[in-house]
């Protein structure tokens, strides 16, 4: 009896190294809600500028590298993170000090910043954004899974985070990708 035992001891070995390098990494499980969440601006992100009455100052604008959004009259004003509701509140006051009287601004995004996608697709890389985006149709436009891939969970990074969060394919189904994430697919173990 304990012969066998030690002669499955190096096979239960195997097992746990196995399943500690199937571990998750103690990382985080994304939630459905999170896209919920209002959109924040980025660097990538093209937006569309009215101010009634104004048409010199009206038009299109990008998001520099830097986070901001060079406007006439204002200089650079810092965008990266907030939301176009903050970018509208913004200009509304900056122009309303001295430079027009009850100034309306509108702002919409024209063109969103590109998400990524790596690892276990057939066309890794870098892809246009559109509106309603979920996890599926991005593995799709990326020429969907490799023979290798992991079918069952992807990893996300959002844009303005550092850490990767888990999207369990299974439970989520249809979990929302915002623009500038990152998906990453990973192999399966068997």
């Amino acid at each position: 009896m304990i012969r066998r035992l030690f002669a499955l001891f190096p096979a239960l070995l195997a097992l746990l190294a196995l399943s500690a390098c199937a571990g998750t990494g103690g990382l985080p499980r994304a939630l459905p809600d999170e896209a919920a969440a209002p959109y924040r601006l980025g660097p990538g992100d093209k937006l569309r500028i009215t101010v009634y009455g104004e048409e010199t100052l009206s038009g299109e604008y990008g998001v520099t590298g830097a986070g901001d959004v060079s406007f006439p009259l204002i200089g650079n004003i810092p965008v990266e993170g907030r939301t176009i509701e903050d970018l509208q509140a913004e200009l509304t006051t900056r122009l309303g000090n001295g430079y027009i009287a009850d100034p309306r601004v509108s702002a919409e995004i024209i063109d969103y910043r590109p998400y990524y996608i790596l690892g276990e697709v057939a066309r890794p890389g870098q892809y246009d954004y559109s509106v309603g985006l979920t996890v599926e149709q991005a593995i799709a436009a990326a020429g969907g899974f490799t023979y290798r891939a992991n079918d069952k969970r992807v990893f996300l990074k959002r844009a303005l985070q550092t850490r990767e969060a888990i999207v369990d394919l299974q439970k989520y189904p249809g979990f929302r990708v915002r623009p500038g994430d990152t998906i990453r697919v990973g192999e399966r173990f068997f």
